[in-house]
């Protein structure tokens, strides 16, 4: 049965709540809702952000330059979207569009913001010279496949995850229109892979770390309830077998749970010894939660 029909208004207006999980911090006007200034920690790099599949991007890039032995210390400061903390005048200074992950270069001479995940995986890519080819054409092939990861995110979250798992009434339109949309990305990663070893090319870089919280999520079976089994995760060989690759990393091990439950805020290597299940450091999570067969 189709949906109910729905005609819209002449002109909109926010009259209700539109229901569903973030009802309460949905709006459409941008700018701060609250006075509140950012704490600053003692390194060189104030991350302000949450292990979301677009914070991971941020925090598994730094625990990769870490260990790849780059001057790259950074304060990673929670900011919890459920609370609003988003809304702060202090983090709103950083990104005016309001989502995290932003970040404060304070390197240099004078301190200066970088917003929206993709510009920062660039500069720090640039900053340090990493994850990123300095010549074409496997720098444009890089760079192409980081913007097709951030065009095609909104699909998945903001339109496959919310209409399937969090709005407050299921309609099969919208559920059926961004599944399709979902599973043809999924598609297009796929047959990439068969193709190559990381998004990129032959080499780890940035696109991998901004595709990996993504795709993860979904092959583990973490995302959208039973998602996994909604999308058939399985047909994917080349993209789950992508999510091992990367999960036998330790940086992505350490980056995908800095600003979550397990590590709240990370302000040096000696905090992965305080975390709360230090045996998530030492597991493969395919290994022990294992990704759709392929």
């Amino acid at each position: 049965m189709p949906d109910a029909a729905y005609t819209p208004p002449p002109v909109w207006t926010h009259d209700k709540e539109n229901g569903g999980q973030f009802a309460g911090i949905n709006r459409p006007t941008a700018g701060s809702r609250h006075d509140k200034v950012l704490p600053v920690g003692a390194h060189p790099f104030q991350l302000y952000s949450l292990g979301t599949p677009n914070g991971q991007k941020v925090t598994i890039m730094f625990e990769e330059l870490l260990a790849a032995g780059h001057s790259a210390e950074y304060d990673a400061w929670l900011i919890n979207i459920r609370e609003g903390d988003q809304f702060g005048s202090g983090f709103t200074a950083l990104n005016p569009n309001g989502k995290i992950p932003a970040l404060e270069d304070r390197s240099g001479d004078a301190p200066f913001r970088v917003f929206e995940s993709g510009a920062i995986l660039v500069h720090l890519a640039e900053k340090f010279g990493a994850f990123l080819p300095r010549d074409n054409p496997a720098r444009a092939e890089v760079l192409s496949w980081l913007m097709w990861q951030m065009g095609t995110a909104p699909f998945i979250g903001g339109g496959f995850g919310h209409f399937y798992a969090y709005a407050p009434e299921k309609f099969e339109y919208p559920i059926d229109r961004y599944t399709m949309e979902t599973k043809r990305i999924l598609s297009v990663a796929d047959l990439r892979l068969a193709e190559t070893e990381y998004l990129g090319g032959d080499d780890y870089s940035i696109a991998d770390m901004a595709a990996y919280g993504w795709f993860g999520a979904l092959a583990r079976g973490d995302a959208y309830n039973d998602a996994v089994t909604f999308l058939s995760m399985h047909e994917y060989a080349n993209v789950n077998r992508w999510v091992r690759l990367l999960e036998d990393r330790p940086a992505v091990r350490r980056g995908r749970i800095v600003n979550t439950a397990n590590m709240r805020e990370r302000h040096s290597a000696a905090d992965f010894d305080a975390i709360e299940n230090p045996s998530l450091l030492d597991q493969v999570p395919w290994k022990t939660a294992p990704v759709a067969a392929g």
